[in-house]
């Protein structure tokens, strides 16, 4: 089983939707986490809602990157930052040797109340696509091939891989 671990600053929103879409989607095959290097202390309650009216259920916290650099914590196999470096974030950069890549999309939490709706809405479906596209690599490539593959779904809106890993847009 591959061990993600999803990484934002503040582990309320883009990493919360990106844990519980990859532990829903992956059929076992993956096993996601969570966390921020500045966390919030609780999930936005827009994506807790979202995911509710989605069906998707788990026990989500807003938790410390602290907790997965602990000596008794899970291995990580694949590091994703989910922030928005466009806007101006600032990624937490994870230590160790687990393979690394970057999926940056807004931020939906910094979204004024009148769009905030379509704002979650809309990373929830790109991290969708983007989990979907994951699930379509072969996942016990060569570290390199996978961190290639990683980081050009990231660098994808809306696109859908093929079982070739090769990117096709809609």
């Amino acid at each position: 089983m591959i061990r993600i671990l999803f990484l934002c600053t503040g582990n309320s929103a883009r990493s919360i939707l990106a844990e519980a879409l990859a532990n829903h989607l992956g059929g076992g095959r993956l096993q996601a986490f969570s966390a921020g290097s500045f966390p919030k202390g609780e999930p936005h309650p827009m994506a807790l809602l979202l995911l509710a009216e989605r069906g998707i259920a788990g026990d989500f916290r807003s938790k410390s990157w602290d907790e997965f650099a602990a000596a008794d914590a899970p291995p990580i196999d694949i590091v994703i930052t989910v922030c928005d470096n466009a806007a101006g974030e600032v990624c937490p950069i994870f230590p160790g040797r687990a393979i690394k890549a970057h999926w940056g999309i807004p931020d939906p939490a910094a979204v004024e109340s009148e769009g905030q709706r379509a704002a979650f809405e809309t990373a929830f479906d790109q991290m969708r696509e983007r989990i979907a596209a994951l699930l379509e690599l072969d996942l016990a490539a060569d570290a390199q091939s996978l961190q290639r593959a990683l980081s050009a779904i990231g660098r994808f809106e809306g696109a859908t891989y093929g079982a070739t890993g090769a990117a096709a847009d809609r």
